[in-house]
């Protein structure tokens, strides 16, 4: 029996990144233009890299975690 190969794309489309973080058009496009999630582009295709995605979050968990410290105080 053969193995299993799953391959996890590298690049999304803006309709997957919103997916995949819960928001909308319209914040995703927020987020591109104030340099919070970064993309790239592919012809006239805008791509979100994968690792785009996981910085964002974990700058959400930094952020969330200095502003639980600063109320802690």
């Amino acid at each position: 029996m053969g193995k299993v190969r799953v391959v996890t794309p590298m690049l999304h489309s803006v309709p997957e990144a919103m997916e995949m973080l819960g928001m909308s058009r319209t914040v995703i496009y927020e987020l591109i233009r104030s340099d919070r999630l970064v993309t790239v582009t592919q012809g006239r295709r805008r791509l979100v890299p994968a690792s785009a995605i996981a910085d964002y979050v974990a700058l959400l968990l930094v952020e969330a975690r200095s502003d639980g410290q600063d109320h802690a105080a």
